[in-house]
């Protein structure tokens, strides 16, 4: 009987972390959202119920290009076709309940209490199909022995602020994308290479931002093919090679059928065109633009060819070491380490692809309670200036004080000791002092942006100081994440020291034990 109630009590704590989180979201959905009365163009939130419209009023071959009956200036397809089936599904379902919401032409800049409402549902119920599941599963299966571990780990990533502000207030499905990338880690952390590489190039044909996790992905599974035994190393090679291009190739089979069909596709998904990078995002290139002006500098070729070069120099590092040593806790720091590499440095970023980089951050939680959380809450508040668009104020302070409070809870559960010598309190202190000013220069300039009038000719300082402000944290978090990987297995010095040394021809062994056996009959 006392088995019984031990067992399911996890479980309904479990529920109960579940329950909660699909609150908090929900709660965050009945705020604004993107591009709200907004013409011509709306927003993201536009732009996803239009890709609704045109997946599923066109045929296949009409969706990645440009005609009358699908401008491509307004809102084009610009996402991997995993996207365009998932938007056919919601448009297909929309079409049943309502012909109206994807009715082709007169549903653009559809603003209906009802229909809004089914969009963020559909938002919630992806959420509760992919990401939710697979969090619960991975912290479960990484801390299954630890019970209040693993229910607060599970509590802390179901309440990162960042990604329910933006799936659920801004409105975006950035929950399929990760969810479907978090089941292939948990298909690798269970030995199961094959499933997660498909999980993971699902993820990628999801959206191509996925990039970002693909090094860490490629240099795990190419060292675990190399360390494996000889016979078997071929063998494991080709299975992996075929299972990714077979996803690949199911993923796009439509689009082959059509001459030149791919290549529109592909074009769409890269677009160049436009510039370095968008808005005031919180990255390397924006940051530096204040005092040099790349885009006036180089031309765009050139600026394409110097972000590939830096982000490639910086990602060999990190991979290499995991090339060599694959281990799931160098693969999981190399996730992190990776995508924000490719925030910092690439070309073309978004302020909303720091969600990739949380995420391995959200898995770190469990190990490192206080570097996580440092950044989470940085990378919440580098959009900050896109939520106030959004009119997500409330939700933005709501959300980062609910998760302050979930991670302060599990700091109790496991406090998270930098370093456990006595001798670096100072250290530790100096560090926590950081994190505290760190957070409240943040809210001290969040709160300026809300109430101090910006200059006429600069209505975006208060944006460039945000970026600036949370680019130099994201380098500092490289540097710890270079730092914590490389000394992951570092071997710790024997702090008792024998005071005889052994003897030439005798054996060591047995000296060893009967100095052990007198020092426990002396204490």
């Amino acid at each position: 009987m006392t088995t019984k109630t031990s067992s399911a009590a996890p479980i309904c704590e479990f529920l109960f972390v579940i329950v909660c989180a699909v609150l908090v979201r929900w709660f965050t959905s009945l705020g604004g959202y993107s591009g709200a009365g907004k013409s011509p163009m709306f927003g993201d939130f536009e732009a996803q119920r239009h890709w609704m419209e045109i997946t599923y009023n066109l045929p296949v071959k009409k969706w990645y290009h440009n005609s009358t009956d699908n401008d491509l200036m307004y809102w084009g397809l610009d996402y991997p076709p995993l996207t365009a089936y998932h938007s056919w599904i919601m448009g297909a379902i929309s079409h049943y309940i309502n012909p109206e919401w994807v009715a082709l032409y007169s549903s653009r800049g559809l603003e209906n209490p009802l229909h809004k409402l089914f969009m963020r549902y559909s938002v919630i119920f992806s959420d509760l199909l992919l990401y939710i599941p697979a969090v619960c599963l991975f912290m479960y299966h990484s801390y299954k022995k630890d019970s209040k571990k693993c229910l607060m780990s599970t509590a802390c990533a179901l309440i990162y602020p960042g990604l329910i502000l933006i799936d659920h207030g801004h409105f975006q499905y950035n929950c399929v994308s990760l969810g479907l990338a978090l089941w292939g880690i948990l298909a690798l952390a269970q030995d199961k290479d094959v499933l997660g590489a498909v999980a993971f190039i699902l993820a990628l044909c999801y959206k191509q931002m996925e990039l970002y996790h693909s090094w860490p992905f490629f240099c795990y599974l190419l060292g675990k093919c190399i360390s494996s035994k000889k016979e078997n190393r071929f063998l494991k090679l080709v299975r992996l090679t075929v299972a990714v291009l077979g996803t690949f190739c199911l993923c796009f089979l439509p689009f082959f059928k059509q001459k030149g069909s791919i290549f529109q596709v592909l074009h769409r998904l890269f677009p160049f065109e436009r510039g370095l990078y968008e808005d005031k995002v919180a990255n390397f290139w924006c940051s530096i633009s204040i005092f040099v002006k790349l885009k006036d500098m180089f031309p765009q070729k050139s600026l394409i060819y110097l972000c590939l070069s830096v982000t490639a120099v910086c990602l060999l590092p990190s991979g290499l070491n995991l090339l060599s040593r694959p281990a799931m806790s160098r693969f999981k720091l190399t996730l992190a380490s990776s995508s924000l590499i490719f925030f910092l440095f690439s070309y073309q970023v978004h302020e909303k692809s720091i969600l990739l980089v949380a995420l391995p951050f959200c898995l770190l939680l469990p190990n490192y309670p206080f570097l996580s959380f440092w950044f989470l809450h940085i990378s919440t508040l580098s959009m900050f200036p896109l939520l106030v668009k959004d009119g997500l104020i409330l939700q933005y302070f709501s959300c980062q004080a609910l998760f302050a409070l979930v991670v302060l809870m599990l700091n109790k559960v496991m406090p998270d000791q930098i370093s456990k010598k006595k001798s670096n309190s100072l250290f530790n202190w100096l560090l926590r002092s950081m994190m505290f000013l760190s957070i409240s220069g943040g809210l001290a300039l969040s709160i300026g942006s809300l109430v101090v009038e910006p200059p006429k000719d600069k209505p975006d300082l208060f944006a460039v100081f945000t970026a600036v402000y949370c680019c130099g944290h994201f380098l500092m978090f490289l540097i710890c994440l270079h730092y914590i990987q490389f000394t992951l297995d570092r071997p710790r010095s024997n702090p008792v020291k024998s005071n005889s040394s052994p003897r030439k021809n005798g054996p060591p062994e047995r000296k060893k034990a009967s100095d052990g056996h007198k020092k426990i009959k002396k204490h």
